[in-house]
């Protein structure tokens, strides 16, 4: 049983939870063991047409010229698009998903313009009456280009000699543009605070490295996939994995130049997304080739191959950090300047890497620098704590070091510097009640902590423990609910949040803990963009706490309305009803939720309850892991021996979905550490667009994950939440290299941390 340490007691007035924190079965188990589930591609209409897109082979060209001509004389072929079908899109920067979306760019990331960025840019697409039909038009479609250098590093984009990607680019540098001269960088940030050289001159002792890592895809199981159907009436409907129905919405509307009303996006269930689920990708084609068509629907999806070449994967990047600290401990001075790769347009998560790099620990002397940087590979998206790992790496392994050189004990010289409630962080805002501490505490606490590394298995096997820590703003943002009270007693409650992490049943809990019913009472259901109102994304570690907050004031609203047919009842003020759980009272009259609901027609009638809101009040999560590692010195394969992360959970509203989002993160946070990246050929082709040869972890590359629940409950939430998917990946690679060095003596600066990467930091190769 997963250890659950309780700091504080959320606003239960004494009482004990009935519903949260029991270990529930999911209301959608049983669809999807029995292959009932729908998802994405399985969406089967009428008169469907089968989707394909023709991909550039070049990293980096001009489309001097397409010729579609025989591609649409094939029997069976109804519609072929280029970018001359999609009218461009406004310059303009909005919020979609994780982060935010230029539309002229999302634009030409959807269907290249006049030229292709990346190795599977889309050049044209086609639709046909069967699949096969439309790969044999992509065959006959001909594009002539002209070939241009690529540029593939991050490095190497920003010097002044570097191909130019975008001609229209200027470097936005704290938010002014102050040169007209093109460039690759399309911004520099800077969080700073006090004196850093004051700082470094007060330290005793001084760690200043430079970090690598490498683009890392999401590796999620669903590829990506979208059917449209563009009615005659102009009215277009989307069935696709989303994790953001409304943000689609948007998208499609602003790409299409189509109104918002005129746009029905369905989200069908979902096979895993991390953030790389938001984007639209097939969803703006197949709309094209549906009213091309004739208004047939179209269905596309893509091949694994075209997931890894067109997908966002996340940034590759270059870290360099400066950290002194005293004798004491204390940390006296931390620089940090992060360069990010964005991919073929602007919007790398550099700004959130700047804000997590430092984010657990008290600075007075901070300054962080981060450039945004295109290059010739795909425009990067969000990724599970987006930016996070990269940073955390880099300065995780930095504390890490100084512990080391002052003879500490890396988690006493942590908790020295450890952030707490009221303190700022070095991006501005001021921590709300975070138990950034409590793990700490955890982890020294915990048996593992204190165990006996196991004896090397040979003289060239090395084993080591070590220890990181993570941190992840959550989000709230918007969300909607609506609910049916029925005759029977149960609640129907439709919501808006994609279910990735088992969204539907902790939302279920939240209402029936306010209502005092029964879990198997609550009947949750997905809605879409015409069935709910507004929501925002699944992203962010936001559903949970946002539309938590949601389905509470739902719960509440049913509340009220019920005093008010329990007052046509007993024929009294329905303020002087009080609500004891599921049980409704007046002096000595009593009725139970279930019986009240008997009686809806005759107080009444149906009811039916809606909210909207804002929320407001996340606050972040924060982590400790401490990993055994055994290290083949002369192979340079590591391996995990036993891992433990303990999180601020703030209230594991269901155990067992928060022990399993500790798990997956961290088991994607090791594939990150040891095994995935993309390889590019000097040209800019991706040479492993396969799952054979693009490495992610199998259980074989797995030990047995604890997670260690810490609950100190987010005061702004009736039930305590805090979110808890993002920060789990955010400490494995920094845990892994620490662990490497105190097996080696070797300190790794490269991810990922693969053979041949440690057998050259050992200096073997």
């Amino acid at each position: 049983m997963t250890p659950v340490i309780k700091k504080t007691e959320a606003k239960t007035n004494g009482k004990p939870f009935k519903v949260i924190g029991q270990r529930v079965i999911r209301p959608d188990g049983v669809d999807k063991v029995t292959g009932r589930a729908q998802y994405g591609a399985d969406v089967i209409l009428p008169g469907l047409l089968y989707g394909k897109v023709l991909r550039s082979p070049h990293a980096h060209a001009r489309i001097l010229s397409i010729d579609t001509s025989a591609a649409e004389k094939l029997p069976g072929v109804k519609a072929v698009i280029t970018g001359k079908d999609l009218k461009p899109a406004e310059d303009k920067v909005a919020k979609s998903g994780e982060s935010s979306v230029n539309y002229s760019y999302l634009s030409q990331n959807v269907l290249a313009q006049d030229k292709v960025l990346y190795h599977g840019h889309p050049v044209a697409a086609v639709a046909a009456t069967s699949i096969h039909i439309a790969e044999e038009a992509l065959a006959l479609i001909k594009v002539e280009y002209e070939v241009l250098p690529p540029v593939l590093n991050v490095l190497d984009a920003m010097k002044d000699d570097a191909p130019i990607l975008l001609p229209n680019l200027r470097t936005k540098e704290l938010g002014e543009v102050v040169s007209d001269k093109p460039t690759n960088i399309a911004s520099h940030e800077q969080h700073a605070r006090g004196d850093l050289a004051v700082g470094f001159a007060e330290a005793d002792v001084i760690v200043e490295r430079e970090f690598h890592t490498n683009t890392v895809h999401q590796g999620y199981i669903e590829p990506q996939n979208g059917t449209a159907l563009w009615n005659a009436d102009g009215q277009i409907t989307v069935w696709t994995s989303t994790q953001g129905a409304w943000d689609q919405r948007r998208d499609l509307s602003e790409i299409l130049h189509v109104p918002l009303s005129q746009i029905r996006v369905i989200p069908m269930e979902i096979g895993g997304g991390f953030g790389g689920k938001f984007p639209v990708y097939l969803e703006p084609l197949a709309a094209l080739l549906s009213l091309k068509s004739g208004h047939r629907p179209v269905k596309m999806w893509m091949q694994r191959d075209e997931v890894l070449k067109a997908t966002g994967p996340t940034s590759a990047s270059v870290i360099r950090v400066k950290m002194g600290a005293r004798k004491d401990g204390k940390i006296t001075a931390a620089q940090a300047w992060l360069a990010y790769e964005a991919g073929a347009f602007p919007g790398s998560p550099v700004g959130a890497g700047m804000g997590v790099i430092f984010a657990p620990y008290k600075l007075d002397n901070v300054q962080i620098d981060g450039y945004d940087v295109v290059v010739n590979k795909p425009a990067a998206k969000a990724y599970r704590a987006p930016g996070g790992t990269n940073a955390a790496f880099a300065g995780e392994t930095v504390i890490d070091e100084l512990a080391e050189k002052l003879g500490m004990d890396p988690i006493t010289f942590r908790r020295i510097n450890a952030a707490k409630e009221g303190d700022r962080r070095a991006d501005g805002p001021i921590y709300g009640r975070i138990g950034f501490i409590e793990t700490l505490d955890a982890i020294e606490k915990h048996p593992h902590y204190h165990a006996p590394l196991p004896e090397p298995r040979a003289p060239y096997m090395k084993v080591g423990r070590g220890v990181a820590c993570g941190f992840w703003y959550n989000w709230d943002g918007k969300s909607s609910a609506s609910a049916v009270v029925n005759p029977d007693g149960t609640v129907s409650y439709l919501e808006g949040s994609t279910d990735i992490g088992g969204t539907r049943a902790s939302l279920a809990m939240m209402l029936a803990e306010t209502l005092g019913i029964h879990y198997e009472d609550v009947k949750p259901m997905v809605g879409d963009t015409q069935t709910v109102g507004y929501n925002d994304g699944t992203g962010g570690s936001r559903t949970t706490y946002g539309s938590g907050m949601a389905a509470y004031h739902l719960g509440k609203e049913i509340i009220r309305e019920m005093k008010q047919r329990a007052a046509v009842l007993w024929e009294v003020p329905a303020d002087d009803i009080n609500v004891e759980g599921d049980v409704y009272s007046y002096g000595e009259k009593r009725i139970t939720f279930k019986e009240l609901c008997a009686k809806l027609d005759e107080t009444g009638g149906p009811m039916s309850v809606s909210v909207s809101l804002d929320t407001k009040g996340a606050i972040p999560a924060l982590a400790t892991h401490v990993v055994d590692v055994e290290v083949d010195t002369e192979t340079g394969k590591v391996n995990i021996l036993r891992y433990t992360a303990a999180q601020d959970v703030g209230r594991a509203i269901h155990p067992s979905y928060v022990e399993g989002q500790i798990h997956g993160g961290v088991a994607q946070g090791i594939g990150w550490a040891l095994n995935e990246e993309y390889y590019y050929d000097k040209d800019g082709h991706l040479m492993n667009a396969s799952l054979l040869d693009y490495r992610m972890p199998t259980a074989l590359d797995l030990p047995m994950i604890e997670a260690v629940i810490v609950e100190v409950p987010n005061p702004n939430h009736p039930f305590g939440v805090k979110g808890v998917g993002e920060v789990p990946i955010v400490p494995p690679a920094a845990a892994i290299a620490n662990a490497i060095y105190r097996a080696t003596g070797v300190r790794m600066t490269v991810l990922p941390m693969n053979p041949k990467n440690v057998l050259q930091a050992l200096g073997k190769i």
